[in-house]
């Protein structure tokens, strides 16, 4: 627990909880819907990934603003502002009424999901011991997991009953629930702030500096290629399944129903595994996994049964790796540049996504989704062996941020 603080853990785990899973369903479910967004606002299937690369550009964007922000000021007012956005952009999406109008309110989505997404990991480094990290991170990443089994299905449900458009005020419902709750329950840590002056010139300059970091450059590019892979593989996967099974709405809500099971089943026993083992073991096996699934696919899919069990299976694979590569990133810098380390990292891996969702579109229309998977396949063995290499992990007894090297 942050020093000086009286909350208790488990009120601040549940408020994490709440937000990812809110920000992370109202993400995900875009690539079961985007038939149905396609249909309803006549959309071209090349064009719907831009959905996608719009949202990562801007959290992108502004996770690298709100970085040193949240140095300075503390991850609680960053994660208030977050979640107000958030649930603004969400509630603007039940008036989006072309490709336009949605490409602009997920783009404001996104900027809120960039304030969110390096706060958020950054405060578990700041509120919880490094020998806890894992734990709490995979509590906390649940959310995800538990969004693909409640979430997600209700949000496919109602886009195919009510129109798109339903499922994502159903998500601003929840992220407006989580922004009372996170301004009640979530407290500020008390751990070293950046006592800098803070401007463009002096963030541009503390992201030089860090960049100038070899372990930093290579802690990016895995997180590039981990969200280029997710990209290639998920954002067409669904399409796919229409397009060649003719899989209804209802069996791809219960595909994200098994997947969200098996990952809320191993998110945290992979956090509290890594607490006692190491992440980097963890990370690479997932990898390898995820690479092994991703090249079968196309293959093995005969079946709505292989479907579920390939699927299920490659949750597993990105729960194994979440939790673990999270809390590895945390002790990589001191706490007082956290929030820039994570908010850099977030910001790379989204325009790892973002350029992933561009070029599977093209992939998948001109080649099929067998090049898509063949492709993230690469992206996830590249991001194995850069973890290997080049990523070192705190020892036991020793100081928790890794010695870097300079």
């Amino acid at each position: 627990m942050a020093r000086g603080d009286s909350s208790h853990p488990k009120l601040v785990l549940f408020a994490l909880w709440l937000m990812v899973f809110s920000a992370s369903s109202q993400v995900i479910i875009v690539a079961p819907i985007l038939p149905r967004i396609g249909e309803a606002l006549d959309i071209p299937s090349a064009h719907l990934g831009w959905l996608i690369t719009s949202y990562a550009v801007f959290l992108s964007l502004f996770a690298l603003i709100i970085g040193p922000i949240s140095d300075k000021y503390g991850r609680r007012i960053v994660l208030l502002l977050g979640c107000g956005s958030m649930a603004i952009a969400l509630w603007l999406h039940g008036v989006a009424d072309s490709f336009y109008s949605l490409l602009v309110v997920r783009a404001a989505a996104g900027a809120a999901g960039g304030m969110l997404s390096g706060a958020a990991v950054s405060y578990v480094g700041d509120y919880f011991p490094y020998d806890k990290r894992g734990w709490a991170n995979g509590w906390v990443m649940s959310g995800i997991a538990v969004g693909q089994i409640i979430g997600i299905p209700m949000g496919i449900i109602l886009a195919d009953n009510f129109g798109f458009r339903s499922a994502f005020v159903m998500f601003a419902i929840t992220m407006t629930i989580t922004t009372v709750i996170m301004w009640l329950y979530v407290p500020q840590p008390d751990v070293e702030r950046n006592t800098g002056k803070l401007s463009v010139v002096s963030a541009i300059a503390g992201y030089r500096e860090l960049l100038g970091r070899p372990v930093v450059v290579a802690a990016s590019a895995t997180y590039f290629l981990m969200f280029f892979s997710i990209g290639l593989y998920v954002i067409y996967f669904p399409t796919w399944l229409e397009d060649t099974m003719h899989v209804s709405g209802s069996a791809i809500a219960t595909l994200f129903l098994v997947g969200g099971i098996a990952n809320v089943i191993t998110g945290p026993i992979a956090g509290k595994l890594s607490d006692r083992t190491g992440r980097k073991p963890l990370i690479i096996v997932s990898c390898f996994g995820m690479g092994l699934v991703m090249i079968l696919t196309p293959f093995l899919t005969s079946s709505i049964w292989i479907i579920y069990a390939l699927f299920g299976f490659a949750m597993v694979m990105m729960a194994i790796r979440m939790s673990p590569l999270q809390s590895l990133m945390t002790a990589i810098v001191e706490e007082r540049r956290r929030g820039v380390l994570l908010s850099l990292a977030v910001s790379i891996g989204q325009v790892g996504i973002g350029i992933g969702g561009a070029v599977a579109g093209i992939a998948y229309v001109n080649f099929g989704f067998a090049s898509n998977t063949f492709a993230g396949a690469i992206a996830i063995f590249g991001m194995a062996l850069l973890v290997h290499k080049t990523l070192p992990e705190p020892q036991p007894g020793k100081s928790e941020v890794i010695d870097l090297g300079i």
